[in-house]
């Protein structure tokens, strides 16, 4: 594989937001339909070779089969030249946040609710997967959710619990890191509820989600009659934290928490987030009242949104000539649209 040049990444990243002449979402741009699955689409990635890969989280309450048997997870592969929608694991770990290392090998959040609770890389080459972090301390993680990846290799993941019959064992819903050597460190414990994460392209900034719903087990409260998708529990809960944070990132990948970009209480906050090569945020929230993909400034600025008909749960650019295409994973469905940016995506390397 050719080593490409990181300079023009970063020129892109001191560039500033698109003006409005050149707004990011470009008039008349339009959600493209694209794949329907069976529960929920989560942690859309596109690799290297172009392929979209997602997943879908088969909740074990509501994914039986006619015959009693359940689903266990898939995770998907959209090809874009045929339309053509295949699985690609299954099952999948119940996994969940998916994003591709510099060397194009795909990095796996694996949940609770008879998931792995661990993360995971599988070599595209070879199709091997391995288990490269499966406890802290000796205990099982809570539900890696999902995943971003710096220039040095170091993997930072999510941990927290929204579903599940396991035991929670670690102390904290927080943040780790795993270093190239295979170590893993606690490093956000301080993020209330951590989904969504993901690093600037100048990697100096860790933006974290915190979208606390108020339980670690909501399939087990029973479903409202009236209940739209399948998250929203019967019995009442008290939302915690749910904001878009900062958090500085030192270059031996410390995290310290520098400040709340949007406060989104008392509606939903966001899921997954991404940005494109001038340092812009693209955030999956998922508020009822305005649920979208909203595009943000480094400094927490509205710029853009985009209208979603179900509740978004991850976003994520394609790559090469189309790397102004978002993929958006909302409800069950993988949709597409095209922006005026470019995503920014780690470089490649042998």
């Amino acid at each position: 594989m050719i080593r490409l040049v990181l300079s023009c990444l970063f020129v892109a990243a001191l560039a500033g937001p698109v003006s409005a002449a050149d707004p990011i979402i470009p008039p008349g741009a339009k959600l493209e339909k694209l794949f329907e699955g069976i529960v929920l689409s989560e942690g859309v990635a596109v690799a290297p070779d172009g392929m979209v890969y997602f997943s879908d989280i088969t909740f074990s309450h509501q994914s039986a089969t006619k015959t009693g048997a359940l689903h266990a997870g898939h995770i998907w592969k959209f090809d874009p030249a045929t339309k053509k929608t295949t699985i690609f694991r299954s099952p999948s770990g119940m996994s969940n946040g998916i994003k591709f290392d510099a060397r194009g090998d795909m990095i796996i959040c694996e949940g609770a609710d008879s998931g792995g609770q661990r993360v995971i890389r599988t070599d595209m080459k070879t199709g091997m997967s391995y288990i490269i972090a499966g406890m802290f301390e000796g205990r099982p993680f809570n539900a890696p959710n999902d995943v971003t990846i710096d220039l040095k290799g170091r993997i930072y993941f999510s941990d927290p619990r929204y579903l599940g019959h396991e035991a929670i064992e670690q102390p904290v819903m927080g943040v780790y890191r795993l270093d190239p050597d295979g170590s893993i460190h606690r490093i956000i414990t301080d993020a209330g509820k951590p989904n969504g994460v993901c690093i600037s392209p100048d990697q100096k900034t860790l933006y974290v989600v915190s979208n606390d719903n108020g339980a670690t087990g909501f399939e087990r409260l029973g479903k409202a009659p009236d209940a739209k998708g399948p998250v929203a529990p019967a019995a009442p809960l008290r939302k915690g934290h749910m904001a878009l944070m900062a958090y500085d990132l030192d270059k031996k990948g410390e995290a310290r928490f520098r400040k709340t970009l949007v406060d989104y209480s008392p509606e939903d906050g966001p899921d997954g987030l991404i940005v494109d090569a001038k340092g812009n945020l693209f955030v999956a929230v998922r508020a009822e009242n305005r649920p979208g993909i909203v595009v943000y400034s480094p400094a927490g600025k509205e710029l853009a949104y985009i209208k979603t008909a179900e509740l978004p749960t991850n976003v994520g650019f394609a790559r090469g000539k189309n790397a102004g295409l978002l993929y958006i994973t909302a409800g069950k469905s993988l949709y597409r649209i095209q922006t005026n940016t470019t995503g920014y995506q780690l470089p490649r390397t042998k």
